[in-house]
This record gives C-alpha cells, sequence and structure tokens, in this order.
C-alpha cells in the first residue's frame, strides 16, 4: 500500500485563511505570527465587556462569539461571530472604550492583534501593516455600505 503524506502546514499558514491576512506572503505571515497572542475562552466567558479599554482586535480561530450591548446599533442587534472572522477592529486603530460587549457562545479560542503591536509593525514593516490596514479598510467600507443599505 502507498499512503501520500500530507503538508503539514505551518501554523502561521493558517492565518492566510483570515480575510485580514490573505494577502500577506509566507515570509509575511511569519513575522506577523511573532506579534499575535493566542488565548482560549471557556462558553460564557467574557472576552471584554462594553466601556473597557479596547486594545486591539481579535479574530476567531474557533468557536463563537457573540458581540452585544446597551448603546447605539447593539442595543437593538446581537452579532455573531464566527471561526475565521474578527471583531474589535476600531480598537486596533483607535484608543476608544469598547462600544460592546463580546461573550464566547462556545469554547472558542482567539488570536488577538493589540494596537502597540500594530503600530509598532506599521513603523518597522510598512508593507505588511499597509497590507493588513487595505484589507480592513475594505471590510470596513463594506460593512458601512450593508448598513447603509439595510437603512434605506
Amino acid at each position: 500500500m502507498f499512503f501520500r503524506t500530507r503538508k503539514k502546514e505551518s501554523p502561521h499558514q493558517s492565518l492566510k485563511s483570515f480575510v485580514l491576512f490573505q494577502n500577506l506572503n509566507s515570509k509575511e505571515l511569519a513575522r506577523l505570527s511573532s506579534l499575535l497572542h493566542y488565548r482560549s475562552y471557556l462558553k460564557g466567558e467574557i472576552v471584554f465587556d462594553e466601556g473597557e479599554e479596547g486594545q486591539g482586535l481579535f479574530l476567531v480561530a474557533s468557536g463563537a462569539v457573540s458581540i452585544s450591548g446597551k448603546g447605539s446599533f447593539f442595543a437593538s442587534h446581537s452579532v455573531s461571530i464566527k471561526r475565521g472572522e474578527f471583531f474589535g477592529e476600531i480598537a486596533l486603530l483607535e484608543n476608544v472604550p469598547r462600544s460592546a460587549q463580546a461573550r464566547a457562545t462556545e469554547d472558542t479560542e482567539l488570536i488577538s492583534l493589540f494596537r502597540a503591536d500594530f503600530f509598532n509593525l506599521l513603523e518597522t514593516d510598512g508593507k505588511i501593516a499597509a497590507k493588513i490596514s487595505l484589507q480592513l479598510a475594505r471590510y470596513l467600507s463594506k460593512r458601512l455600505k450593508e448598513t447603509i443599505q439595510g437603512k434605506e
């Protein structure tokens, strides 16, 4: 019998599945992976609370997170963020309080990119930061269009 060995994917290659990082090459992904932080959350555990200082964004590696709150949009909507998606992106760019609460709705693995690390990346490797920023701008633009169309 012959068995085909499957090439094992390096841990940073799995980052390419996130829209924010899809334009990064292997070398850039390896550089970025050194800046990321990984954490597990149990079902029901709070990731962050509304009003808390925002430090950066979170990517959902597995599981799911519910975003809800008292203010503005989240007062009437609860948003579910699933594997491959991200949330808390405003905190990557600005030092503002969280506008909602994030809670794991099942056992969840999150990857975080902190604002300080991202700003450091802007200074040390602007090409990588620019690629991430462009993807983030596209995402925010799409979300804004969807919000505007929903109000019409």
